[in-house]
């Protein structure tokens, strides 16, 4: 009998990159010191004690054992919405904010709310590679706005308006950018957003980074404040990096009162509400903690130097672009796929990087590093084990 067939949406797809790249770290022998993980973004120190605290106080609670709110907790959407009017300057209410189990989960919430199996939804190249594989398991088309060095991948309007083909409803943007680390300018996310606006599209913003921008940077954009915001925004973001709490799945989308009301039928049939104690204990960090992150904004800085130094030793390898967690790097092996590349570092120096080839067409000659992994004097480290380094 023909076995039972499987979603050809699904098994098309590549099986998980990072699984892949740290299973060739387990393969290096330690001759060069301890194993250096640049490859999934996580932070490198751990949560402040106080927010432990909380976090083990709410899931003791009784209160948090039973089903919430699908929007998320109102203490949280109440604090969220406080935290977005004051780095915004915009008047943002609880009712603009769904909380949702981490940002790749509202990425795929704000996917689904506006587009169907059949549209397209535009992303940068290079791109986040679990954006890209959430729309295809979806039967969302991908379209691709080129972005490239010389440019600092910061995508062009030219690029984008070239990219625009009938059945698009969004534009997908990931800033500071995911996996180049690109750090795109306000005035040309405010030139994008009047392109969609002028289109009839949405834009996906997702500023999973954005608490990792330069000091005083100041507000990333001021589309919050545009009159037309809650026709055209969706905004996406992630407590995961900033509270050091990936393994807790947190994230936060903020869009129209209508828009939340939409993702808020997606979302119980996806999960019901987002995990409840640690909403309950990150609505307490967001004012509690604004000084101890400022502290991390200034330490991932300082990681970013580090990079910044080492690699203007290493004439060979070039730093094409750093920010936030991530530095998009060109390997000198042109004749080498960065699959090969990317294992042979990492079995024979032991530095784990992903290989830009997961991050869509023509991104061979990348290895992205997410150095905020690592403090400076891990950091200085690749120095000596990347000089000599040959495949």
């Amino acid at each position: 009998m023909p076995a039972a067939a499987l979603n050809p949406l699904i098994t098309r797809l590549s099986p998980p990159p990072i699984p892949a790249v740290q299973a060739w770290g387990r393969s290096y022998d330690g001759s060069l010191g301890p194993l250096i993980d640049l490859s999934q973004a996580v932070p490198g120190y751990p949560p402040h004690p106080a927010l432990l605290q909380w976090l083990g106080e709410a899931a003791a609670s009784l209160a948090y054992t039973n089903y919430g709110p699908i929007e998320g907790e109102m203490v949280l959407r109440e604090a969220y919405a406080a935290h977005v009017c004051e780095l915004y300057g915009a008047g943002i209410g609880a009712d603009n904010i769904h909380i949702t189990s981490g940002c790749n989960q509202a990425f795929i919430c704000a996917a689904m709310a506006v587009a169907a199996a059949g549209d397209t939804i535009l992303m940068t190249n290079p791109y986040y590679f679990n954006h890209e594989t959430s729309l295809a398991m979806l039967g969302i088309k991908t379209g691709l706005v080129a972005c490239n060095s010389a440019g600092g991948f910061i995508p062009t309007v030219e690029a984008i308006v070239e990219a625009l083909v009938p059945g698009v409803r969004a534009l997908a943007l990931v800033t500071p950018n995911n996996p180049t680390g690109a750090i795109y300018p306000p005035d040309r996310l405010k030139a994008v957003f009047d392109v969609c606006k002028r289109n009839g599209i949405w834009l996906i913003l997702d500023e999973t980074y954005r608490d990792f921008l330069p000091e005083h940077y100041g507000a990333p954009h001021g589309l919050l404040s545009d009159a037309q915001w809650q026709e055209h925004l969706i905004q996406l973001y992630s407590f995961s990096k900033s509270f050091c709490i990936p393994g807790h799945r947190l994230g936060a989308i903020t869009a129209s009162a209508r828009v939340v009301e939409e993702i808020a039928k997606i979302m119980d049939n996806l999960q019901i509400c987002a995990p409840r104690a640690a909403q309950g204990a990150v609505a307490q960090a967001l004012p509690g903690l604004a000084e101890w992150r400022a502290g991390n904004r200034h330490e991932i800085e300082v990681r970013a130097q580090a990079l910044r130094d080492v690699m203007a030793g290493l004439n060979d390898w070039k730093l094409e672009a750093v920010g936030a967690y991530f530095a998009f790097v060109r390997h000198p092996f042109k004749a080498r796929p960065s699959t090969e590349v990317a294992e042979h570092l990492a079995k024979r120096a032991g530095i784990l990087s992903v290989p830009g080839q997961y991050f869509g067409e023509g991104q061979d000659q990348f290895l992205r590093f997410a150095f905020a992994n690592a403090n400076a004097a891990t950091i200085t480290q690749l120095h000596g084990r990347m000089l000599g380094f040959s495949i």
